[in-house]
């Protein structure tokens, strides 16, 4: 049986991805910082719930106590995230962020991933097949966002793609320290969900599909890589 924590996964991307999963016969530990709300999202498809906050110490520690007095990890999904809408459904750009915008944005999306990550390595490494998958964006790709005409150069916002790009190299650099899991940065697409006040242009089942693929990658897969739905991704 696989083991497999999705954060952020009462809803969205990260529902749908622990929806596919356990009828890809995984036990799924469903992470939500809300414990009804994760109870709910947990009951309507047979997956286990786990109270999970990616910005607290002592919740990702707990976290990491139950899963592995539930028998262990071999799959981590860091899913949560957030982009930092404005009240306007705007983001900041250039000439209105400050440090202080940034700060929850990269303390759930690059510190948190960092957190999780480290606190469930002990599991991981105890693992046959130990698999991580990190949320990243279209947004992360400097070659994209640098090339006048690419519609993700279009974005104005500096924290949400900054965070990511931070992801991508989170995942190369852990992905070179231990040879022996298969990390992987994935671009779900632009996807209808919460995250960007549902402006997305694609569904969650189109969205979860690079997410659901990278988490069942065998121990020959790839590993340190950046992809979406079509392949690799240019950093």
């Amino acid at each position: 049986m696989t083991n497999t924590l999705i954060t952020g996964a009462n809803k969205g991307l990260g529902f749908e991805t622990a929806r596919r999963l356990v009828a890809a016969g995984h036990t799924v530990y469903l992470g939500s910082r809300d414990a009804e709300r994760g109870r709910r999202a947990a009951e309507r498809i047979g997956a286990r719930l786990v109270l999970i906050d990616v910005t607290d110490d002592a919740s990702v520690e707990a976290a990491a106590k139950t899963i592995e007095d539930g028998g262990g990890l071999d799959v981590l999904i860091n899913n949560a995230g957030i982009e930092g809408r404005t009240p306007d459904g705007g983001v900041l750009g250039a000439g209105g962020e400050t440090a202080d915008s940034m700060r929850t944005i990269l303390e759930t999306n690059v510190l948190g991933t960092v957190r999780v990550t480290h606190a469930f390595l002990p599991l991981l490494e105890r693992s046959a097949a130990p698999v991580v998958v990190n949320l990243s964006s279209g947004l992360a790709s400097l070659e994209r966002m640098a090339t006048p005409g690419n519609p993700a150069a279009a974005y104005p916002g500096v924290a949400y793609p900054a965070s990511k790009a931070a992801v991508n190299m989170i995942t190369v650099q852990y992905a070179k320290a231990f040879p022996g899991m298969r990390i992987n940065a994935v671009e779900p697409g632009y996807t209808a969900t919460d995250l960007n006040a549902r402006t997305g242009t694609q569904t969650v089942e189109e969205g979860a599909e690079i997410i659901v693929r990278m988490a069942l990658v065998g121990p020959d897969g790839p590993t340190g890589g950046y992809f979406d739905a079509e392949g690799p991704l240019p950093w």
